[in-house]
């Protein structure tokens, strides 16, 4: 899955790939959709006019005489939210875009192909339809919210997708927000719902989001589909995979850590169903590599055994590393030190 389309922006990074296409962008999406991938992963908020649109950041900034100017986007109107940046009409000049770091230090949003903010209905009609959505829906942490603004919330993104939805693009929800991911498999079961979760890498107030033996709990009660987990979460707490599956579970990843190839390669063999990624054509040719060994494998055991003898070998056979696998583990750990 492609991380808000062709990658997330880190302005402040010297990697020129983290700001080729501006994120959560057309540009970015279409761009994505090059490589063949599943799906692309994007944030979902809406404007106090009930507009969903695609943006990650709780506020949005602007700068006018000196003045840093920041607002939360559920808080603006679709019209003002589409005024700032690239406009998409000729010879007009859009609010200059800004951002925050975590750590409070401000950047100029410049990337090398720059584009229009977008709403949830612009990519529904101008991305491939065969590029699933992992529509990620995003809420403020520091916020409370009631049911009845959830469902606000909520409604004005199943209405957009209700309507142009087309039959070939698989759609996905996903929330770190429990009550969100709870009222959406309520209000609809059309489309599966994730449940994303730090896994116990960030501790909150609420205890449904500090581990993954949490998150599975909560995904039973609630009757959705999967968990989207911090892939840091993924490797101190191997077994939970099993679990998981266990469960009837589906299992996708986040995370830096996802850039990595030879990460992405030890959850391939974990049996982790997905990754978000920022790198896309990277990852994308690692897990086509893959993809090859594996088959490989395969067709040589199918050559020694088949049918109920393999399965009866798989059972019995405890998992091993070949001297190429224990070199991407002994790879990961300094990166997993790190983290």
């Amino acid at each position: 899955m492609g991380h808000r389309g062709s990658g997330m922006n880190i302005l402040q990074s010297s990697d020129p790939k983290m700001k080729t296409f501006k994120e959560n962008s057309i540009r970015s999406f279409n761009h994505a959709a090059q490589f063949n991938l599943d799906f692309i992963e994007f944030d979902v908020q809406v404007t106090r006019d009930d507009c969903p649109v695609i943006f990650h950041d709780i506020h949005i900034l602007t700068q006018d005489e000196g003045v840093i100017i920041e607002k939360r986007v559920t808080e603006i109107t679709l019209e003002e939210y589409l005024s700032y940046g690239p406009q998409k009409e000729p010879g007009k000049v859009g609010k200059p875009m800004l951002r925050k770091a975590k750590d409070g230090s401000i950047f100029e949003w410049k990337v090398e192909n720059d584009a229009p903010l977008c709403t949830l209905q612009e990519a529904f009609e101008n991305v491939d339809n065969s590029l699933g959505f992992n529509i990620e829906l995003k809420l403020d942490d520091s916020k409370i919210y009631d049911e009845v603004e959830l469902k606000r919330i909520l409604q004005s993104v199943l209405k957009i997708v209700d309507n142009h939805a087309d039959q070939r693009r698989p759609i996905l929800f996903s929330s770190f927000q429990p009550d969100v991911v709870q009222l959406m498999r309520k209000l609809q079961d059309n489309h599966p719902v994730f449940f994303l979760t730090n896994g116990g890498c960030e501790i909150y107030t609420d205890p449904r989001r500090n581990s993954l033996e949490e998150a599975i709990k909560l995904c039973l009660e609630a009757g959705l589909q999967g968990i989207v987990s911090q892939v840091r979460a993924i490797f101190r707490h191997p077994a939970m995979v099993a679990r998981i599956k266990e469960s009837k579970l589906s299992l996708i990843s986040y995370g830096q850590l996802n850039n990595v190839p030879e990460a992405v390669y030890m959850q391939h063999l974990m049996g982790v169903e997905g990754v978000i990624v920022d790198c896309v054509q990277e990852i994308k040719e690692a897990v086509s590599d893959f993809s090859e060994t594996s088959a490989e494998e395969t067709d040589e055991e199918n050559s020694l055994i088949n049918g109920k003898d393999m399965e009866e070998k798989r059972e019995r056979s405890p998992v091993k590393f070949s001297d190429r696998e224990l070199s991407f583990l002994l790879k990961l750990i300094p990166e997993l030190v790190q983290t």
